[in-house]
């Protein structure tokens, strides 16, 4: 096995835990992932090393996750969970959520992003893609809108659900943590 491959595989799983985030489909994020090293392999030359080989890696994979979205898009999903009993009528907290002590000193820690993940798996799938591809991938709206065939109020919709649960899931599982 020659060293690049070898290098290749060494970070396969941290493309497969990178791909299931976003995915949230265990099969499709191994497909994507067997994807990238398949391109990555076969493409070895035009990696010079100018960039640290997870980061290339991840270039490549990202476009994979999103030619799978657009395969996924097509797929009929379930609903999405319903956040209004959050929201008295007027759109007020029912209850406020707690105020975060030092954010900046928890994403320093690494089981915080433990946590985010077991967050960000517990929303639904396209609530979840739709935050992965605005805040991990740096999508536009319109480009969300088109990869997962939606409209833009419908994207902002389940970008707002994405934060709030996450918001509720942090606070349960991390923030609240004594």
């Amino acid at each position: 096995m020659s060293e690049f491959r070898a290098q290749v595989e060494g970070e396969r799983a941290y493309l497969l835990r990178y791909a299931t985030l976003q995915l949230r489909d265990s099969a499709a994020a191994e497909d994507a992932v067997q994807e990238t090293l398949l391109a990555a392999l076969a493409g070895e030359a035009g990696f010079a090393g100018r960039s640290n080989l997870r980061t290339w890696l991840t270039g490549i994979l990202k476009h994979k996750i999103v030619d799978a979205i657009r395969r996924m898009s097509r797929e009929p999903t379930l609903p999405e969970e319903d956040f209004d009993a959050l929201f008295d009528e007027k759109g007020h907290w029912i209850e406020m959520p707690q105020a975060w002590t030092d954010p900046d000193a928890s994403l320093e820690q690494k089981e915080f992003f433990s946590v985010l993940e077991d967050c960000l798996g517990k929303l639904p799938a396209k609530t979840s893609q739709a935050f992965m591809l605005r805040e991990h991938m740096g999508f536009e709206t319109g480009d969300i809108c088109k990869e997962l065939a939606i409209t833009p109020t419908h994207c902002w919709v389940l970008l707002h659900r994405a934060r709030l649960a996450l918001r509720m899931c942090l606070e349960m599982n991390w923030f609240g943590k004594t």
